[in-house]
């Protein structure tokens, strides 16, 4: 599909924020949460790395899915596949506003750098936007390590997220999230929460916690654990079924 013949129309806007963030004063970026199908027939996956945080993701549930919210970061998307240099020009022009001048923002509301190109492009945009701050969870473990670790920006901060397919990636110097049944369950871990702002997750301590939303349905598959120890057990149980199945 063409620049000149978009599918969906351009969103007037690129940075909001949303209830939560915009208590802190922290702008961010959305795309749709796992995957889209877009009107002319795409399949985007968005989180490509998701793994068990699928089945209870917050960003697939309540206010996310209102179709005049679901529309805007569909928009969203339709612009970084469709124009990806007049998505990039647009938000450098939109960063240069006196606004975000020591602000943060935080990508990927819901989303994640779902190819080498997209990351390419934001940090392009975060290094020629050096007075503002940027951060992200992401379960793209491998596509960080590649092209942000060795030579990150100054003013990028990133955590990665468990209950991916590469948790098992991560290592113990990593800043890591996790998502637990409630904020007791942090506290008996020894883990930070990042509850009281979002931006403890970058700022605060390496190992950081998050309570699970509160959703009946999550909350029901969450069974007790953590997307760690979910995600882990899992691939043990894929593993053994992969096993049996090679052995029979």
């Amino acid at each position: 599909m063409s620049a000149i013949e978009p599918v969906i129309p351009r969103p007037k806007r690129l940075l909001t924020q949303n209830a939560r963030l915009r208590r802190i004063g922290v702008w961010n970026w959305t795309l749709p949460a796992l995957a889209l199908r877009l009107p002319d027939g795409r399949t985007v996956r968005t989180c490509p790395s998701a793994g068990v945080c699928a089945q209870a993701c917050y960003a697939r549930a309540g206010t996310y899915t209102w179709p005049v919210v679901a529309a805007k970061h569909a928009a969203n998307l339709a612009f970084v596949l469709d124009d990806p240099h007049g998505w990039e020009k647009a938000m450098l022009a939109e960063l240069a506003a006196p606004r975000f001048t020591g602000a943060w923002v935080r990508i990927h509301d819901s989303g994640d750098f779902f190819s080498d190109t997209y990351l390419t492009a934001w940090l392009r945009i975060i290094r020629a936007r050096p007075a503002t701050y940027f951060y992200c969870y992401t379960k793209e473990v491998d596509r960080v390590r590649r092209l942000v670790v060795p030579d990150p920006p100054g003013n990028f901060r990133w955590v990665f997220s468990f209950g991916g397919t590469q948790d098992a990636e991560l290592r113990e110097d990593d800043r890591v999230a996790d998502v637990f049944p409630d904020s007791d369950a942090i506290t008996e871990a020894g883990w930070a929460s990042q509850e009281a702002s979002d931006l403890l997750a970058v700022l605060g301590p390496r190992r950081v916690g998050i309570p699970a939303n509160r959703l009946p349905s999550a909350r029901k598959r969450l069974r007790g654990r953590t997307f760690r120890t979910w995600q882990a057990e899992t691939t043990r149980n894929r593993a053994r079924e992969s096993g049996e199945r090679d052995a029979a």
